[in-house]
């Protein structure tokens, strides 16, 4: 496997090292030089002999290999210059070349020329892996070409006291004022001596006082052993275990790496050891402590066999003896078939430098984020982070705001013979500390102040909300929440009474401290209807209509749902017996006037013989059949049952065949098949609950099944198409009372007023209110309001036409000090009343009596 990262992370050797006199030898000497040194990985020193080989001899050919020596020691500016020169006249001799050559001009600072490169390179080569390579690279181009600074992001080069000319890595903040980093001991030029320990890399400690870096100097040699390129360290939170590499180079390329381990004594940084389970017959490196379900783990790159290619990011677990586990590669979401390095996690993110993405140079630094079973698509740290070059090795203090970076950018260097892109310094970065925070009023639509209102909150995460935070101001009409830095939030404001309003507020982007304000207008609510009469008063020959005593046309049947009328009449008469009535019967105008008076007598009679089979005397019972003689006049109740008809309007035979459809007509003409009933002789007037004269919901319009909405004084009741059972529209809905229930959910509750009964103070009571969506439109519900006392379990889930839900309220009444009649809950379902646009709103209530 070919190895070219840990020339990044060493560059400083190679960039230093000094080629010996030239002596003027033979061409064919000089090329022979050029390619032993090629062969040994020494890239500088081959770079140069092949500059004199093409010098001598000006042979074309030679562009190519200096270019891409250029390209192993991060000369950019000379790769884009040898391979301009060399695509002007031999394009096609180096497949690769253009490749080559988009990408160091988008390294040089030029996204526009190298998309334009890229896009030629993209459509002319046959190679697939090159096409794929270069549409990563066309990709960073773009983003190049696009992507911003970040504005709450500051880099700043550490300063001559942290880098030299010979190239820094690996630099971990510890606290706010103590730097470890890899190194050189020296800024002047190396030897290529295997016995001068400063030709070496050294782990170095330095201090800052008064926000200046003091002299670095190295660790002992209990730490820095001779011989080893002692590198990659990463110091642990608690500041007790320091994690590096011992690596051997075969000219710029890694021959051996392996991780080691030193433990904190009272003397300082103790003896290394070996860290058993992660190192074998491959390359380890970059060693970072983690945290994945629930255990620690040491996350490290290597290129050991069956990952995901190039170098990959592993993870090991910490087990009780000390040693770790069998590595296991993070996999696809963070590996690619390049070079991912360099990884530092935190709080669940893992920050790594990858090769193989789109950049905006070369290494850019990505993270991705993990949720407790997966890793999140990484994504790119922006500009400022990473620039058009490499960018590694990022690490972040414990507040999260200040860190360090590892960089060849070419900014406050000094230029060394193999340009000013070739080796590392370290950058520091800060990340402006902004907060933001939301100040809501609330108020009428009529812009007076509104207390005793409640506002929540929740976080929007994926569209969906999370957790509500609800606050109620019972003295005032001021709200104030923190909101988290990116981030999106919805607030809702309820008051009893009026409809809810909402509003979303993110921030995204925010580059400042920022203080939101809203101001809510709600709108009341109507009023509601005022409470029903618990009984009705029947005076002396006022006809009473028996609401369900219909019969099928042309029939005289008394149907089963009609009984319940005429159980009524049985128990009126039975609690006066003095009591004398007349049953009224009436049919539709269909067929002749002898025949329907006829029918209508036939009618009565059998609504007669029905209280006679009972028990009454037949001699208390007139029975009279009045025909088609008199048509029903509808009543404002007829005309809530059927919004069709007017209050005042007459069903005679022409009015009913004006109305539009059969269906409309036929339930006029069921309204004129009618039985009533009048007291002629006893009681002047008796009282009868209303509950007993109710319609029968059952069956009260019998075989007719395709109306839209019948309103009853208590509830509305929706009958769908083709269904017999019609669905209840209770009054504690803003759908009370409306027309035309179509395209909207409609709640149905099996109970919506629970009686808790008498309560210690204390103590808790949990009732689950059930439900059906009985609309024919999924139903969701956005918010549920209660009172501080009450905890509220919602389903946020959707409910399609026909299905059930259950939401859970656990009633605590710790704070309560006095009986309360009714306690409220409101839903806010997502949809909306079409009439108004107004959220459906749907109330439950409970009850309790504080018990002394």
């Amino acid at each position: 496997m070919r190895k070219i990262a840990f020339l990044f992370l060493l560059i400083g050797i190679s960039a230093a090292v000094v080629a010996q006199p030239i002596n003027k030898p033979t061409l064919e000497k000089t090329m022979a030089t050029a390619k032993i040194l090629e062969e040994q990985k020494d890239y500088i020193n081959a770079l140069e002999w092949y500059e004199k080989a093409y010098d001598d001899s000006e042979d074309r050919s030679l562009l190519y290999p200096i270019a891409m020596l250029a390209y192993e020691v991060r000369d950019y500016r000379k790769v884009e210059r040898r391979l301009s020169s060399l695509l002007r006249r031999d394009e096609g001799a180096f497949p690769d070349a253009k490749y080559y050559y988009g990408k160091v001009q988008k390294m040089n600072g030029n996204p526009l020329d190298a998309i334009t490169t890229l896009k030629e390179f993209i459509v002319e080569t046959s190679d697939p892996k090159l096409k794929r390579l270069a549409e990563i690279e066309l990709a960073g181009a773009e983003m190049a070409r696009d992507m911003p600074q970040n504005p709450k992001v500051s880099v700043a080069h550490a300063g001559k006291d942290l880098n030299t000319r010979q190239g820094q890595y690996a630099a971990v903040l510890v606290g706010s004022n103590e730097a470890y980093f890899a190194g050189f001991d020296s800024d002047d030029v190396l030897e290529a001596s295997e016995d001068d320990a400063d030709v070496f890399a050294k782990i170095f400690r330095a201090s800052k006082t008064e926000d200046k870096w003091e002299e670095p100097e190295a660790l002992d040699q209990k730490i820095n052993r001779v011989g080893f390129h002692n590198s990659h360290v990463f110091i642990t939170p608690d500041g007790n275990r320091m994690f590096l590499t011992r690596s051997i180079l075969y000219g710029n390329e890694v021959q051996e790496s392996k991780i080691f381990l030193s433990r904190k004594g009272e003397d300082g940084w103790q003896g290394v050891e070996e860290v058993n389970g992660v190192n074998g017959d491959w390359v380890a490196k970059h060693p970072v402590v983690g945290e994945l379900f629930g255990q620690e783990v040491l996350f490290f790159v290597s290129d050991k066999d069956g990952g995901q290619g190039g170098f990959d990011i592993y993870y090991s677990t910490l087990q009780a003896d000390g040693s770790y586990n069998e590595p296991t590669n993070l996999g696809p979401a963070v590996n690619t078939a390049g070079n991912e390095q360099t990884p530092f996690y935190r709080d669940g993110t893992l920050y790594f430098s990858t090769d193989a993405r789109p950049s905006l140079g070369g290494y850019d630094i990505y993270f991705s984020d993990w949720d407790g079973t997966k890793w999140s698509q990484p994504v790119n740290m922006g500009r400022g982070f990473n620039s058009e070059v490499d960018d590694l090795y990022f690490t972040v203090d414990e507040e999260g705001y200040k860190g360090f970076l590892v960089s060849n950018r070419d900014e406050n260097r000094s230029p060394t013979g193999t340009g000013r892109t070739c080796c590392n310094d370290i950058f520091e970065f800060e990340i402006a500390k902004i907060s933001a925070d939301i100040v809501v009023g609330t108020f009428t639509d009529a812009k007076e102040v509104l207390k005793g209102a409640t506002v929540s909150i929740a976080e929007i995460i994926g569209g969906e909300l999370d957790q509500s935070f609800p606050q109620t101001n019972t003295e005032g009409n001021v709200f104030q929440f923190p909101l988290g830095i990116e981030k999106s939030y919805k607030l809702v404001a309820t008051h009893p009474g009026y409809y809810p309003d909402s509003v979303e507020v993110a921030t995204v982007g925010l580059t400042e401290t920022k203080s939101y304000e809203h101001r809510f207008y709600l709108k009341a609510l109507p009023p509601p209807p005022p409470p029903e009469p618990e009984y009705d008063t029947i005076a002396i020959d006022e006809p009473i209509e028996l609401s369900n005593i219909y019969y099928d046309f042309d029939d005289d049947v008394i149907l089963k749902q009609a009984e319940q009328d005429l159980e009524l009449i049985f128990d009126l008469m039975t609690e006066y017996p003095e009591m004398k009535v007349e049953l009224r019967s009436h049919t539709d105008a269909r067929g002749n006037d002898d025949y329907n008076k006829q029918l209508s007598q036939s009618r009565t009679e059998s609504a007669r013989r029905w209280l006679i089979r009972k028990g009454i005397a037949r001699n208390r019972i007139e029975a009279n059949g009045y025909g088609e003689t008199d048509p029903k006049v509808v009543t404002e109740k007829s005309a809530a049952d059927f919004p069709f008809l007017k209050v005042g309007d007459k069903l005679t035979e022409s009015y009913i065949d004006s109305l539009e459809t059969t269906e409309q007509q036929e339930a006029a003409h069921q309204l004129n098949r009618r039985t009533e009933f009048k007291i002629i002789e006893g009681p002047t007037s008796i009282r009868v609950k209303r509950t007993r004269l109710k319609k029968n919901r059952t069956g009260s319009l019998d075989r007719q099944k395709n109306f839209d909405i019948v309103t009853e004084p208590k509830s509305a009741v929706v009958r769908q198409v083709n269904q017999q059972q019609p669905i209840k529209v209770h009054k504690l809905s803003t759908l009370y009372g409306k027309k035309g229930l179509t395209g909207v959910p409609i709640m149905h509750f099996e109970e919506r007023v629970i009686d808790f009964g008498k309560v210690k103070k204390g103590d808790k009571r949990t009732y689950i209110y059930k439900f059906t969506n009985l609309g024919d439109t999924p139903l969701k519900i956005d918010n549920v309001d209660h009172c501080e006392c009450t905890e509220a379990d919602y389903p946020r889930g959707t409910f399609e036409s026909g299905e059930s839900g259950e939401i859970k309220i656990i009633f605590d009444s710790t704070e309560k000090d006095k009986t309360e009649n009714i306690a409220y809950i409101n839903i806010m379902l997502e949809q909306s009343d079409p009439a108004n646009d107004y959220p459906i709103i749907e109330e439950l209530q409970y009850k309790f009596e504080i018990e002394e």
